[in-house]
Order: structure tokens, then C-alpha cells, then sequence
């Protein structure tokens, strides 16, 4: 069984074979230029690019809108598609419990 690779773009999944041909992409890019996030969105008409863990695998989060962040650890999100008010994903700072 081949892992679940996951695009969302501006919230949006893709379906699973555009998915995968878009993972296919991104990996090339990030093959030839190491790191450049930025460099890939702008290629495939995105304001942004980022990689993100969910509790399904891998997803690539796409914006035409949200700013691009530089290269980090992939943030992991429990629950796809929660976000903040502010449209930032909900993440917990270590250690702290949610809530907090």
C-alpha cells in the first residue's frame, strides 16, 4: 500500500492522483534546489508552500494568500484542517497542554 500524500490548497484537498503528481513536483524542486519553499510556490502559482504531518501522513499545504515561512520542521497537526483564529494552525508549544 503506497502512504498517503496529502495537498490542500487554500484549505482544499486535492484528489489523491493530483496529490500525488503535485508531491511528485515537490520533491523534484526540492531535489534540485534544497530548501527554497518560496522558489517552488511561486513555481506552481502559490503565495506559499508548506509541509505539514496530520494524522494521516504527509501534507503539503498550498495558499495563494497566506505567507511563505521559511524551511522548518514540519509542523504535525492532529486534526487537518483546524486552524486558529488567525488562520495559523493550533499548535502547542511542548510541553504545554492544550488550553494553556
Amino acid at each position: 500500500m503506497k502512504p498517503r500524500l496529502a495537498v490542500t490548497v487554500d484549505g482544499a484537498p486535492l484528489g489523491e492522483e493530483e496529490a500525488r503528481a503535485f508531491w511528485g513536483r515537490f520533491s523534484a524542486f526540492m531535489e534540485e534546489h534544497r530548501g527554497d519553499l518560496a522558489g517552488f510556490a511561486k513555481a506552481e502559482g502559490f503565495a506559499s508552500v508548506h509541509p505539514e504531518t496530520g494524522p494521516t501522513g504527509a501534507v503539503l499545504v498550498a495558499s495563494r494568500t497566506a505567507p511563505q515561512r521559511g524551511y522548518a520542521t514540519a509542523p504535525h497537526r492532529p486534526e487537518a484542517g483546524k486552524t486558529g483564529s488567525s488562520g495559523s494552525p493550533k499548535i502547542q508549544p511542548r510541553g504545554q497542554k492544550p488550553g494553556k
